[in-house]
């Protein structure tokens, strides 16, 4: 257990800020399986620049790694494509 004040503060900080990221990682997953689900290119296509600015917030936060937002991006331009 943290007996220093500035160690408290660090774990109350580390919670919320857990909480957070999970919320937006899983809110970009159930956007990026929306997308993916899609078989309406003009659907499809008007999701795609929200997708992809959700990916780049969570690869400028750290929260995913900058690789796999450009692999998951890459991925589903392939599949807006092929629609």
């Amino acid at each position: 257990m943290a007996h220093h004040l500035s160690a408290k503060k660090r774990i109350r900080q580390t919670e919320v800020r857990n909480e957070s990221n999970r919320y937006y990682a899983v809110t970009a997953r159930n956007a990026v399986k929306k997308l993916r689900l899609s078989t309406v290119k003009t659907e499809a296509a008007e999701l795609f620049p929200k997708v992809v600015a959700m990916l780049d917030k969570l690869a400028k936060k750290n929260i995913i790694h900058s690789n796999k937002a450009a692999n998951l991006k890459s991925k589903l331009q392939k599949h807006v494509n092929s629609l």
